[in-house]
């Protein structure tokens, strides 16, 4: 078979849309929430958490979406739970229960959010265009916006907004986390991490497979 005829036979990109938030806690605890509001499997929410332990848990909606995430990032436990996410201007609240609950209060756009949304939407969503932001954001931000993910795929990250998160309240499992923190140690959920300073982030993910 000709390498053009293996390229038309590769399946398509899978594009998630939406936003992400990562932010530390006092206990040590930090969590990444992901709330798209378009993608293959339809609107979606899923948490990444990973305790002052190392312990890596994902909180996911769906068998589907457990399956496709845990087959693209790395944890030790994986609990299927409804994950309800609700924005309220400034204010956005969580509830995966059982085990969490989770609010947080996001700031005003600084001047990484203006020079995102100051690129065309055509072109920050474009995988391309990581080759532009993955130097500056690893240097800035200690983010990566592309790599090599888990079950033979690819993914770019292609970020079109910034805020600062400036406070933030979470339980799990009963006991809370305690006050809003840095993002530090960074997480391991896969390539990268997000960026050390608690942020939500208006994001377009792109997911190849590499294989097939």
């Amino acid at each position: 078979m000709s390498g053009r005829a293996r390229s038309r036979a590769r399946p398509a990109p899978l594009r998630f849309d939406g936003w992400i938030a990562g932010l530390g806690t006092s206990s040590g605890t930090r969590l990444v929430l992901g709330h798209w509001v378009r993608s293959p499997f339809g609107p979606f929410s899923d948490v990444m958490l990973e305790r002052a332990d190392g312990h890596r848990l994902l909180l996911a909606p769906t068998p589907r979406v457990a399956r496709f995430v845990a087959a693209t990032y790395t944890f030790d436990e994986v609990r299927v739970v409804p994950v309800r996410v609700h924005a309220d201007g400034r204010c956005w609240s969580v509830e995966a229960e059982p085990p969490l609950r989770l609010r947080f209060a996001v700031g005003r756009r600084g001047a990484a959010g203006l020079l995102l949304r100051a690129v065309p939407a055509v072109l920050a969503t474009s995988p391309a265009w990581t080759a532009v932001t993955d130097p500056p954001a690893r240097l800035l931000l200690g983010v990566r916006t592309r790599g090599s993910a888990g079950g033979g795929r690819r993914e770019w990250y292609g970020a079109r907004d910034l805020h600062a998160l400036t406070s933030a309240t979470a339980v799990f499992e009963g006991r809370e986390l305690g006050a809003l923190a840095p993002v530090s140690p960074p997480v391991r959920f896969g390539f990268g991490s997000t960026p050390r300073r608690p942020s939500l982030v208006r994001v377009t993910t792109t997911v190849r497979e590499t294989h097939g």
